[in-house]
């Protein structure tokens, strides 16, 4: 899968990954929307009664104490979807791509330390999401992608490393 890129903006750093799948753009919106779908792929399980402006979120990590908050930012039904993720704004468009689809995925990160981390999990999570809409189940790891992002986006992007415990198991 292709890797993603770090970019400049106003509103801070951001973490740009744009993949094809080969799906309907139905199908991957049921996979970034739907609890049950999100729990093959993301990497915590997002609590939320309705994908509506200003509809609060709450993100739980399975045995670790890393529960945050967050809030639905923006949704067109089927094409877009963003949300506050902690101190991340998370950005998913979904468009038609030929008999698939392509997804973008765009972070907007509060400190460019971090930004190898993120990166490297958010390629992670994409293939697990890839795999997942096509019946599979991924074998790529977050310590096999991460060098990559840290010699492609630099020193000063990887002074973050992971919480302490979420790269166990």
């Amino acid at each position: 899968m292709s890797d993603g890129t770090l970019e400049r903006t106003d509103a801070g750093p951001r973490l740009r990954f744009e993949r094809r799948l080969g799906h309907p753009p139905q199908r991957v919106w049921a996979a970034i929307t739907e609890p049950e779908q999100l729990k093959a792929w993301f990497p915590d399980t997002i609590v939320v009664q309705e994908w509506r402006v200003g509809a609060p979120l709450r993100f739980e990590h399975a045995g670790l104490d890393l529960n945050f908050d967050g809030e639905v930012l923006a949704v067109e039904e089927g094409r877009l979807l963003e949300f506050r993720w902690g101190t991340d704004r998370i950005r998913f468009e979904v468009e038609p791509d030929g008999d698939g689809t392509k997804l973008t995925l765009l972070d907007t990160i509060d400190e460019l330390g971090k930004a190898a981390r993120d990166a490297a999990g958010w390629h992670v999570c994409l293939d697990h999401l890839a795999d997942h809409l096509d019946g599979g189940d991924s074998a790529c790891e977050w310590s096999e992608v991460h060098p990559r992002y840290v010699d492609a986006f630099g020193p000063e992007a990887a002074t973050i490393g992971p919480p302490e415990g979420a790269l166990d198991g």
